[in-house]
């Protein structure tokens, strides 16, 4: 973990730019968010936030990928959501206990800004545009979840499976082919399940031509079948 000023932060403005929360904010505002906004430089694998801690901070990675989880018992995690450039994350404890209820790792080399959580909570206040786009924010997270736990409990495991890759398929990659960024543990820590199991339903799916396998490239080749074992559960 390196706190550094790179070319991704040279200027504030730049930022503000790509991010749609940010564009809603008047000259002032922005200048409350930037105020003591400082980046830092995450290598694969490093904590961004530790489930329990205080949360001082909202967070926007601005290149590479986090990964969000629920550290559960016997160290059993549960990946909730894996977090691209310009997301917002740190919430829901910013605005209740002040702790965060989740943890986020690097999946690889990244860059997140941190962001003062009592600027956020001031520009809330002052902003209702802006106040009205994170609530919103925050239920598509919520509403996003609660799928999630009909999936992770009321499916069989190639249901949750298939959930997984096509979170993938539409949310974070928007293609059909793709390379994995996460290991099998971890794909099997979106679903629910065993390294073991996600490796043989994954061998299952390949044999019966619903996807190509190469390495840690998955090709979705038959997306009707694919969703209609979601659907089956």
């Amino acid at each position: 973990m390196i706190n550094i000023k790179s070319d991704k932060c040279i200027n504030c403005e730049i930022c503000n730019e790509r991010s749609p929360l940010f564009s809603l904010l008047t000259k002032d505002e922005l200048s409350v968010m930037n105020s003591g906004r400082f980046e830092v430089q995450f290598k694969a694998g490093e904590t961004i936030v530790k489930q329990g801690t205080s949360a001082n901070h909202m967070m926007v990675i601005t290149k590479g990928m986090g990964k969000l989880f629920l550290e559960g018992i016997d160290k059993r995690n549960l990946i909730l959501d894996l977090i691209l450039p310009w997301k917002l994350f740190g919430g829901p404890g910013l605005f209740t206990d002040m702790r965060y209820h989740y943890s986020v790792t690097a999946v690889n080399d990244t860059l997140a800004c941190f962001i003062a959580a009592e600027n956020v909570r001031q520009v809330i206040r002052s902003n209702p545009d802006f106040a009205e786009q994170i609530l919103r924010h925050c239920n598509r997270n919520s509403a996003a979840n609660f799928d999630r736990l009909i999936s992770l409990t009321q499916k069989q495991m190639p249901g949750r499976l298939a959930d997984t890759l096509l979170y993938l398929q539409s949310e974070i990659f928007h293609s059909h082919q793709f390379t994995l960024p996460i290991t099998r543990m971890e794909l099997g820590e979106m679903s629910n399940m065993t390294k073991e199991s996600v490796t043989r339903i994954l061998k299952d799916f390949e044999s019966e031509g619903i996807l190509i396998l190469e390495g840690k490239s998955i090709e979705i080749a038959r997306m009707d079948v694919l969703k209609e074992i979601s659907l089956r559960g």
